[in-house]
């Protein structure tokens, strides 16, 4: 569990920072965390949907700003890899905790399960971090880069902030549990997006055979 002194700390740091910024202090925040700084995006996520439950952000802003903040940090990975490469990504990257080991894991990953690791990799922490960056490296098309970095913003902002509004005053909890079960929450969200995607296909083939 969160060390309650820790989570204190951290409720202070977010309460400044949407105090003085608003919805514009959840975009900063985002953009600066997918770039690789150390911000705790899920953290941030939920406790935004907990000031949701206690009417004191509007959910619908909320999604919107995180939406922006995770779209616009992502992209300017893309670009900064698309720039300067991995020589650059090796030189800086051990500054934001980012080693080379994390940045090879996350290529052989990339390898193995292609662009898709740009939808799923928001839950996993590390690889949210370096996706954008390692997809750029591999010359990997900008406009598929954004449909799938995209789609993947969307659900992970929609998946925490709602995860804030729900658990209301137990949203602490969720930074303990995060790292922990974070793959076990991928595996979940693909095996959802599977089903859906079966009954896409059912519903198309009956709809295709009744039209006959």
């Amino acid at each position: 569990m969160i060390n309650d002194l820790g989570g204190v700390r951290m409720q202070h740091h977010i309460d400044y920072l949407l105090g003085h910024y608003g919805y514009f202090g959840i975009i900063l925040a985002l953009v600066g965390g997918i770039v690789g700084l150390p911000i705790p995006d899920e953290v941030l996520l939920t406790y935004v949907g907990f000031n949701v439950s206690q009417g004191k952000l509007s959910y619908l802003l909320s999604l919107l700003s995180a939406f922006a903040g995770a779209t616009g940090g992502i992209s300017f990975s893309y670009l900064i890899g698309s720039k300067f490469g991995l020589p650059l990504l090796k030189k800086i990257g051990p500054k934001f905790h980012i080693t080379e080991e994390k940045i090879n894991k996350t290529s052989q990953l990339f390898q193995k399960v292609g662009p898709s690791l740009l939808l799923v990799g928001y839950f996993i922490p590390g690889v949210r971090h370096l996706a954008a960056y390692i997809a750029a490296i591999n010359k990997f098309p900008y406009k598929k880069f954004a449909i799938f970095a995209y789609t993947g913003a969307v659900i992970w902002a929609f998946t925490f902030i709602t995860l804030g509004r729900i658990l209301g005053k137990s949203w602490i909890y969720v930074g303990a549990y995060m790292s922990k079960y974070s793959i076990y929450l991928v595996i979940t969200f693909i095996l959802i997006c599977a089903i859906a995607y079966f009954f896409y296909l059912k519903k198309k083939k009956q709809l295709r055979y009744g039209l006959k």
